[in-house]
């Protein structure tokens, strides 16, 4: 199993090329079902996860052909996918598959919107919490789908279509959200989504699924209407950059005192998370080149925060937040209000010599001088690189170990790291 060794002290300079969003590539490539003609996906990250999706998508008939690479391209352009699903030859979406990645379950609002039918098992457990797909189901019932559940599959049907309705979300969820918005494209009628998720993944899954043939106005805001549509055509779209990874190298760059353009960011997707860094002690210059932060000798300043919905403080920065606050002068609180066992990163920032309380749902934070390097396993996806975030600036070697996590959401990480100054190196088992 690869780790990755990591040596503090280094400030990051220069520029790190954000990636395409792995939050929008998913549900994107899942769209691809709704249609017989040819889906193209440009600016989509080398990931784990994107991998393991063109399996899952195989699975039902899919045909995925990544693009070949052209004169003048760099790893930093992103890939080109283009993914077609001409002819489904199985609407069974197996447990071995789906309890690999969560997203997967979504396919189940595609396959019964085209046709009448899916079969997908449910996803399980998650290490960051439940995560139930009750309200995911309970969009598709108000679409008309019939549902079962037997044997750990849930089993929707709509043999005559999917018909429109109002779907009134008790709280907010992007995977419901994604899933109403795929199934309804194809429902007959109007179908009218209350209390959708505002994320700019939802905007940028929506306005593909326009470009297809969709009618899906209100993207973005509380209230999303979809006016079915008898089918969808083919189309090409670029997946908008990442703003988890964009807060991410944030704030390692302030974690380092270091100077760090991120270059195609887009700030307006992620403004609670500038504000808080600025808040901290940074200085965020933004212009048509992406978001520049820097952060001079003074120290960190600590923050009160919360997480929230977009256009809240995003639950996925949480642990980076968490890392960067071991190094304030003083005492920082992070309530995590999304996902309850988001955690699990405390004890090993621990290991560093990070000091840090839980008293419930909030992580209270005692800057420390210094850290120092030691040994760290990786939880999840965002733990994982918050515990590359605190090693940046630990005195001596840090190894991170189950950097699989890393692989799956983000993309060529120790290879940007190491461009911009760090001393960085993944160690192959």
């Amino acid at each position: 199993m690869d780790r990755i060794r990591i040596v503090g002290g280094r400030p990051l300079v220069v520029t790190i090329a954000v990636s395409g969003a792995k939050n929008a590539t998913l549900p994107l490539m899942i769209a691809s079902l709704l249609t017989e003609q040819t889906l193209v996906l440009d600016n989509v990250p080398r990931l784990a996860d994107v991998a393991l999706l063109q399996r899952i998508l195989g699975n039902h008939g899919v045909d995925v052909m990544v693009g070949g690479k052209r004169p003048g391209d760099s790893l930093d352009a992103g890939q080109t996918l283009h993914v077609s699903a001409a002819r489904i030859v199985d609407t069974t979406a197996p447990y071995e598959l789906v309890s690999k990645m969560r997203a997967s379950f979504w396919v189940i609002a595609p396959l019964v919107a085209r046709m009448g039918e899916a079969k997908v098992s449910l996803p399980g457990g998650c290490a960051i919490g439940t995560r139930p797909v009750d309200l995911l189901i309970m969009a598709l019932e108000r679409l008309g789908a019939t549902i079962d559940i037997d044997g750990g599959y849930v089993i929707a049907r709509a043999p005559n279509g999917l018909r429109g309705g109002e779907i009134v979300f008790p709280r907010v969820t992007v995977g419901g959200t994604h899933t109403a918005l795929m199934a309804a494209t194809l429902a007959r009628g109007t179908t009218v989504i209350d209390n959708a998720a505002c994320e700019p993944e939802i905007v940028d899954v929506a306005n593909c699924l326009n470009r297809m043939g969709a009618r899906i106005s209100g993207a973005g805001g509380a209230r999303v209407v979809v006016e079915g549509v008898a089918k969808l055509s083919g189309a090409r779209h670029a997946v908008l950059p990442d703003r988890i990874e964009t807060g991410t190298y944030a704030m390692a760059a302030a974690m380092t005192g270091g100077d760090l353009l991120l270059a195609g960011a887009r700030p307006e997707h992620l403004q609670a998370a500038l504000d808080v860094l600025t808040h901290a002690g940074a200085r965020i210059d933004v212009s048509d080149a992406g978001v520049r932060i820097t952060r001079n000798g003074a120290g960190l300043s600590p923050v009160d925060i919360s997480t929230a919905p977009f256009p809240g403080f995003p639950t996925d920065l949480q642990a980076q937040l968490m890392a960067l606050m071991t190094r304030a002068r003083g005492t920082s609180r992070i309530r995590e209000t999304i996902f309850e066992n988001r955690f699990m990163h405390v004890q090993e920032l621990a290991r560093l010599g990070a000091r840090i309380q839980l008293d419930g749902e909030t992580a209270i934070i005692e800057g420390v001088e210094r850290l120092k390097g030691a040994p760290v396993m990786a939880t999840d996806l965002r733990a994982s690189v918050s515990l590359v975030i605190a090693a940046l600036a630990a005195e001596g070697e840090t190894i991170v170990n189950r950097v699989y996590h890393l692989d799956r959401g983000f993309e060529r990480l120790e290879d940007k790291l190491r461009r911009c100054g760090a001393t960085i190196a993944r160690i192959s088992a």
